[in-house]
């Protein structure tokens, strides 16, 4: 007889094969075999049955046979149900692994899995509620759904601390808090610059401004005010107190110095409130992603976040995606007027993007996308609470940035030929004699010109002269014949 091992969400079964033909049979007969339930029922038989006690059971019961390890509650089950049953039957397992460690363990006879075996096993889940008594199919259902969440959340580890909504509230929070910031503090120096103009190109900083603002009031009072108590430099606070004594600036009333006064507490108020939220986000960033923290910064890290939706989906873009993600404008006007695609998006204010040379950013761009994507995963799917693989990434982004910029140097170099340095030989040093022989005037050569023009001359003349001449014989030759033509005529 073979015993079959069956792993349920109520419980454990074991059931014993009471038609031996089943294991030599094809599928299509199993099937018929454990059609109907009384077919079910005549093949096989129920032997024992563990019921859990809870989902937590259930869940380290699953744990432990995802791993194919023997837990306390199998052995048990087995120990009893088999050994100590004295049944010296086969025991089938749908788990190899599994099986083993039963056979180390426990010394029970593990049979080898056929496919055969497995139709049988299918057919007994088919009829689990009819063939196991007391156990009914809504109860099943519900049992595998509370197993299937917490076997999810103990997978995922899931936890208030992971959860990344907060960051996606407190990153946006953060850059309205910035622009408001700008704005109040550019009001600010515009208001009271009425008063005092000298002292917004003196105090350059937002907040030791509107310090400075709150803590002295008026520009006269500025010759008795201790600017040490609120952490302003002595050189800034002689500039300041020379300045309001030649200031150009016009009176204001009490009224207006009031107003002045809120709008620099409000200053002061939100730069703290914005110093202590960066705090706060670089806390959360660490405990839900520490190697994107670790990569890119805890701002680009939850911007990117923000921008994905959360971890998980961030987790789930290819490495391109991270690249552009936060240029999806850029990209889709590429894409419309077939021009360059961006080479990258919010990624480009990391560290890494931001010190290399310009025509070194989309590689290295490239490099850290394909290196953040692998951290993502690991922040949103593992435990990890050191950044130790982000280490190792950083290191190796690091270092493909100086092979790049090597390699550039080298390209910059190449075809230039360097100068051959010969060793110096000092001469010989000797008193050098004047040669006065090198003193003899030559004399001055003709030019080609003159030398020509001398040499034509001659032939000129006499193809002159023989162009005279035949002149002459042409005028005598029709002298000649007006002569003969008036003999004639005589």
């Amino acid at each position: 007889m073979v015993l079959l091992l069956l792993e349920t969400p109520a419980g454990y079964a074991l059931f014993s094969l009471k038609n031996k033909k089943l294991l030599k049979a094809d599928a299509d007969t199993i099937y018929e075999s454990f059609k109907e339930a009384s077919d079910a029922a005549r093949q096989v038989d129920l032997t024992a049955f563990h019921r859990f006690k809870d989902t937590k059971a259930a869940m380290e019961a699953a744990t432990e046979l995802t791993e194919g390890t023997v837990g306390k509650s199998m052995k048990k089950f087995l120990k009893k149900s088999i050994v100590d049953a004295g049944l010296g039957d086969s025991l089938a397992v749908l788990d190899k692994t599994l099986g083993g460690n039963i056979n180390k363990k426990l010394g029970i006879e593990v049979s080898v899995l056929s496919e055969s075996l497995k139709e049988v096993m299918r057919g007994i889940r088919l009829h689990l509620t009819t063939l196991i008594e007391g156990l009914e199919e809504s109860e099943v259902k519900a049992m595998s759904l509370g197993l299937a969440h917490t076997l999810s959340r103990f997978k995922l580890k899931f936890s208030p601390d992971k959860v990344d909504v907060m960051i996606m509230q407190a990153v946006g929070l953060l850059d309205d808090l910035d622009k408001e910031l700008n704005n109040f503090a550019m009001r600010l120096r515009e208001w009271y610059g009425w008063h005092f103009p000298e002292m917004g190109k003196i105090v350059t900083e937002n907040l030791a401004y509107a310090k400075v603002v709150k803590h002295m009031g008026l520009k006269v009072k500025a010759k008795d005010t201790k600017f040490g108590k609120i952490g302003v430099p002595e050189d800034i606070a002689l500039e300041v107190q020379k300045a309001a004594e030649t200031s150009m600036g016009t009176d204001i009333t009490d009224e207006d110095l009031v107003n002045i006064h809120t709008l620099a507490e409000r200053v002061i108020e939100l730069t703290e409130y914005r110093a202590s939220l960066a705090e706060y986000l670089k806390l959360r960033m660490s405990a839900i992603a520490p190697n994107l923290t670790y990569m890119v910064g805890e701002l680009v890290g939850a911007r990117l976040i923000s921008q994905a939706g959360s971890l998980m989906s961030l987790a789930k873009h290819p490495s391109s995606t991270v690249q552009i993600l936060g240029a999806e404008k850029a990209l889709f006007r590429a894409l419309k007027t077939k021009k360059q695609t961006p080479k990258y998006g919010l990624i480009y204010h990391a560290s890494l993007v931001g010190q290399s040379a310009p025509n070194l950013k989309g590689k290295i761009s490239r490099v850290l996308a394909a290196k953040l994507s692998l951290c993502c995963r690991v922040d949103a799917l593992g435990d990890q609470v050191e950044p130790s693989l982000g280490k190792e990434y950083k290191e190796y982004v690091e270092k493909r940035l100086a092979t790049l910029e090597e390699g550039g140097m080298r390209g910059m170099t190449k075809g230039i030929s360097k100068p051959q340095q010969g060793k110096f030989e000092k001469k010989a040093s000797g008193t050098v004699k004047y040669n006065t022989e090198a003193d003899a005037v030559e004399e001055p050569v003709k030019k080609k010109r003159k030398a020509t023009e001398e040499a034509e001359e001659p032939a000129k003349k006499k193809k002159r002269k023989s162009s005279a001449a035949e002149e002459a014989v042409e005028e005598e030759a029709p002298k000649k014949k007006k002569k003969q033509q008036v003999e004639e005529e005589e």
